[in-house]
């Protein structure tokens, strides 16, 4: 296969990884830039996520428009994809959710951040961005390149962006990289949530351990093993390719056979 192949499988996947992981619903979407020209990124038409197969993932420039004719309806939101992608060349995934667990910490005065160890790759801080700070009274969606501009100004260098009473855009290096921070987002959300219901300081990571963790590379070893389970559950295990090198996947057992009891002698 082909890298491009490969893209636009991971990127199938992610779709129904994030529908099943509850980061997706009916809404919210999953892209990924291209692999031959940075200036494009590929996303699904518009279509729950868990329906995404091969045949509605398009390719669009960077200010939202198909790069070939298009008949079916697209995301509205799309252009926060790709305005991130303009301002941040290294960025090669972004999710858009609406996950509950995150919408408290964008409506209140508490901060959102990492609590988990599993959470530190979502970075030192998680910003807010409201739409109507520049843009007034809105449906509170992004709808164009300006205001999906103002969002990727927010997110500034961070991993993750909260959307005041909408949810948040996050950003990876990959789209598995993406999908995992966007698994741990809410997760991380939660923990924080109920640790605060309980009463007296909470505390979250150091810089220092999340600056460990963000110097972790998107694509080791150690990774593809949640992607692998992420895949079993969501019931696209089918499309997983050979693990990386150094990882073993298990053979299942052979089933046992069934004692046959000797036969009784004639007399």
């Amino acid at each position: 296969m082909s890298i491009l192949d490969d893209t636009l499988r991971d990127l199938v996947m992610a779709n129904r990884i994030l529908a099943y992981e509850g980061v997706l619903d009916a809404y919210g979407h999953v892209s990924v830039r291209s692999p031959n020209d940075p200036g494009r990124y590929f996303i699904s038409v518009s279509r729950s996520p868990e329906l995404v197969t091969r045949e509605d993932i398009i390719e669009c420039s960077l200010d939202g428009k198909p790069v070939r004719n298009e008949p079916r309806p697209l995301y509205l939101e799309r252009f926060i994809h790709g305005a991130i992608y303009e301002a941040r060349p290294e960025v090669l995934g972004v999710v858009h959710s609406h996950a509950l667990d995150v919408l408290p910490f964008s409506i209140s005065t508490t901060p959102l951040r990492a609590v988990l160890h599993s959470a530190g790759q979502l970075g030192h801080r998680m910003q807010v961005w409201d739409i109507a700070d520049r843009f007034g009274d809105t449906t509170m969606l992004v709808v164009n390149m300006a205001q999906g501009r103002d969002l990727a100004e927010r997110l500034a260098g961070d991993r993750v962006v909260l959307m005041r009473g909408h949810g948040f855009a996050a950003a990876g290096r990959n789209v598995r990289e993406v999908v995992r921070l966007s698994v741990n987002m809410p997760r991380n959300a939660r923990a924080l949530l109920d640790a605060i219901r309980l009463g007296g300081p909470v505390k979250g990571l150091s810089q220092g351990e999340i600056d460990k963790r963000l110097e972790m590379r998107p694509d080791g070893s150690e990774f593809h093993r949640a992607w692998e389970y992420w895949a079993k559950r969501a019931g696209c295990g089918d499309m997983l390719e050979a693990p990386p090198r150094g990882v073993t996947v298990a053979k299942p057992a052979a089933p046992k056979k069934r004692a046959v009891p000797p036969k009784k002698k004639k007399r």
